[in-house]
């Protein structure tokens, strides 16, 4: 017996040093938990795709160190320096070309990106105001066999004159790595700076610290984005398209990312699901071809790739050699849901958008199981994420500003975590590069989350009536309109923005009213189309009724807009209505000054919205922008319609017809401004009509052509819908109806 004990103990150790022995990490395991030789040089940094050792033999096909030296366990805490940041404006700064990189072509993507960060809210050219340094060295493509490869990147970094070990410096890249290995490394030590990069792999993802890029092709929209299937046609139905899933790809005989292309043929039914795979590429493909290559190409050209897209419920994101795929975002273009199967794929700013309520992400042995997971999905689910695919695309990927807006705002509530965005304002509309927390920190004082909270805006408003005519007796315009505005009961004050030349009227020419009155003068030289926007620190209200001198609005006409204003807080509700119409002849868009039943803009010599579009002007409209309703004030109130339509992808809401608002534009600065600023380079060149409501007119068209150019498309929506009062049209006594003096004189 005790032998028997003996022998069994003796296998027990033989077991176990046998099993010790199997479990030895790998080279690259036991290098990131400190074994082994380092990987930075104290003497600069090292290419390490220059060593075919070390690309061949120090890399699995699952994973990579993309982070060297001392920068493996960066977070913010640890290699950011705050003291750069605190107590300031959050700036970027940009390199210039230095002189190692004059004459060095540039890749078009960085290019764009560069561009994207110099018009940003965020930009400066000063470094002594910077917070984030961005190196203008090309590191977008980190493929030793590319054309835009820079090999000595590394040695240029440490040049640079802020680089201070890459602290508070941020690389962007899209593609690193080569065949056969595609590992992650941009090929120099990265230091302390922040990696913002696709296909980045979770386990040298540093969470908090790097940022994860969705892949874009280089052709992809600068600003504006290119409208989705959901924008041009409607996707929202039918629910279920015609396809439940589908994908057409190229397939990969072997190494890495050929698992799951390689098994896709076995969910094709050539019904609901089409799995469409072609080894047609590379050089060799086909020396390499199996059986099934012939069958698999033959099929591949019957169907056509955007028709797959845009008809599919679900569309199937593999890996490809990389774990990124352009597919991705190709899918969200068609409003189609994105199942991505890429193990350890880090999401496209997994840091703030909940791809949860979007997409599928699931482990690639999970690919046989998929069929009967799509299959068995709520119809309402479906509906839900088609949206939010719809709303996370158009906010956040839709073009290269969009992208790089989304990674500087994402550092920006790092540096700033007392007033970093919530989960709801990355995650429902209108997202979180348009509600700025520089406005609040309380979700209720914003406009778009009443649906959320279960709230409303409340229940008063301030009237801010734009004059610059001396007000010589009782009866002015100004006069008038104040008396008929103190007489609603939901009016908190009213704001006389001063914009005249002269001193504003004295105490005693104003009307007594129980509200408050106050005067803010616009300072001299500064009387421009930004005046009328002013700090909404003066506005204790939520909702701002915007008005003229000569506006002619009674009580009812006021009660009733405010009414429905409350029902629509995001949008701007009015009296006065414009519209804009294609022109097919010269290819431009046109301003319509004429009374339609259709409309997309609402003036603002009557019209209410929310104090916190003001604060947007300001913060967020590009300064191209700001400049043009600075020379032409104009056409502030088109700046304001494009930029609410932007916002809220809504058209305004037009309220009872009312006829007795001044029907024209008013001029409510002196006129050789206009005159002056006719052929500022903001406008094309065309000759000038002489009268001065023609002058408007032209003035007006040629800003709607500028700023849809300006925000990169035209956002401006159309509407039919008018609200009128209960019982405005029929012929019953006044007694009868609430808001009976609607549209009366």
């Amino acid at each position: 017996m005790r032998i028997i004990w003996r022998y069994a103990l003796v296998a027990i150790v033989i077991l176990i040093v046998v099993v010790s022995l199997f479990n030895i990490p790998p080279r690259n395991e036991r290098l990131k938990q400190g074994h082994g030789h380092s990987l930075a040089r104290k003497d600069g940094p090292k290419n390490f795709l220059a060593s075919n050792e070390w690309t061949r033999n120090s890399w699995d096909s699952n994973a990579g160190i993309s982070i060297s030296g001392n920068g493996r366990t960066c977070s913010m805490t640890k290699c950011f320096d705050f003291s750069l940041c605190h107590n300031r404006p959050f700036k970027v700064y940009v390199y210039p070309d230095s002189s190692d990189e004059r004459g060095r072509k540039r890749s078009v993507v960085f290019g764009k990106i560069l561009d994207a960060i110099r018009g940003s809210r965020f930009f400066t050219t000063n470094p002594d105001e910077a917070c984030i340094f961005v190196p203008s060295l090309d590191t977008i493509d980190r493929d030793p066999l590319s054309k835009d490869y820079v090999a000595a990147a590394g040695e240029l970094m440490t040049r640079l004159p802020y680089w201070n070990e890459g602290r508070n410096h941020i690389l962007f890249n899209l593609f690193s790595g080569t065949w056969p290995d595609y590992h992650e490394t941009l090929g120099f030590d990265t230091a302390r700076a922040i990696v913002v990069k696709a296909s980045l792999h979770e386990r040298n993802f540093r969470t908090g610290f790097d940022i994860s890029l969705p892949l874009f092709l280089k052709d992809h929209p600068v600003r504006g984005g290119q409208a989705t299937k959901f924008e041009s046609k409607g996707a929202l139905y039918p629910v279920h398209r015609k396809y439940l899933l589908t994908f057409k790809g190229k397939r990969y005989l072997s190494g890495i990312g050929s698992e799951v292309r390689n098994a896709v043929h076995h969910l094709h039914n050539g019904e609901d699901i089409i799995m469409l795979t072609t080894c047609k590429h590379g050089k060799n493909w086909e020396k390499m071809a199996d059986n099934r290559c012939r069958t698999d190409n033959n099929l591949y050209n019957t169907y056509d790739y955007k028709d797959l897209l845009e008809n599919s419920t679900f569309c199937l994101v593999p890996r490809g050699r990389r774990l990124g795929s352009f597919r991705f975002v190709e899918t969200m273009i068609a409003a189609c849901i994105p199942v991505s199967m890429s193990n350890g794929y880090v999401l496209p700013f997994n840091e703030v958008i909940d791809w949860n309520r979007a997409a599928l992400d699931l482990d690639e042995k999970s690919l046989f199981e998929l069929p009967g997971i799509l299959r068995f999905m709520a119809t309402e689910s479906i509906v839900q994420m088609r949206q939010q695919v719809h709303f996370l695309y158009d906010t956040y990927l839709s073009s290269i500003e969009k992208i790089i807006s989304t990674t500087l705002e994402i550092l920006h509530d790092r540096v700033n975590p007392q007033s970093r965005r919530s989960y709801i304002m990355w995650n429902h509309a209108p997202g979180g590069l348009l509600s700025l927390p520089s406005f609040s920190q309380h979700l209720h004082n914003y406009p778009f989350y009443s649906s959320v909270l279960r709230t409303s805006p409340n229940d008063t408003f301030t009237a801010i009536i734009s004059a610059h005519t001396p007000v010589k007796n009782s009866g002015a315009p100004i006069v008038r309109l104040i008396r008929q505005l103190s007489l609603t009961p939901s009016l908190a004050k009213v704001i006389i923005l001063w914009t005249g030349g002269s001193q504003p009227p004295r105490a005693k020419r104003w009307p007594k009213i129980p509200q408050p009155i106050e005067i803010v003068r616009v300072k001299d030289g500064q009387q421009n189309g930004l005046s009328r926007f002013i700090n909404p620190q003066y506005v204790a209200t939520d909702a701002i009724l915007s008005l003229e001198e000569d506006s002619r609005m009674n009580v009812d006409e006021v009660a009733f807009g405010f009414r429905i204003w409350l029902d629509f807080p995001d949008r701007i509700v009015g009296y006065l209505a414009r519209s804009h119409y294609w022109d097919t002849s010269t290819g431009k868009w046109r301003y319509n000054p004429v009374l339609s039943n259709e409309y997309s803009m609402i003036l603002l010599n009557g019209a209410f919205y929310h104090k916190y579009y003001q604060h947007l002007v300001h913060e967020y409209l590009p300064e191209s922008v700001k400049g043009v309703i600075r020379v032409t004030p104009t056409c502030s109130d088109i700046a304001l319609n494009f930029l609410v339509s932007y916002v809220t992808k809504h058209p305004p809401i037009k309220v009872a017809q009312k006829a007795a608002i001044r029907n024209h534009h008013a001029l409510p600065f002196n006129q050789n401004v206009l005159l002056t600023n006719a052929n500022s380079t903001y406008f094309d060149d065309q000759v000038m009509p002489e009268s001065p409501k023609s002058l408007v007119f032209a003035q007006r068209e040629r800003c709607l052509q500028s700023f849809t150019t300006m925000f990169g498309k035209m956002p401006l929506a159309y509407s039919q819908m008018r609200f009128d009062p209960l019982l405005y049209k029929d012929n019953v006594a006044y007694s009868r109806k609430r808001y009976h003096r609607v549209g009366l004189p």
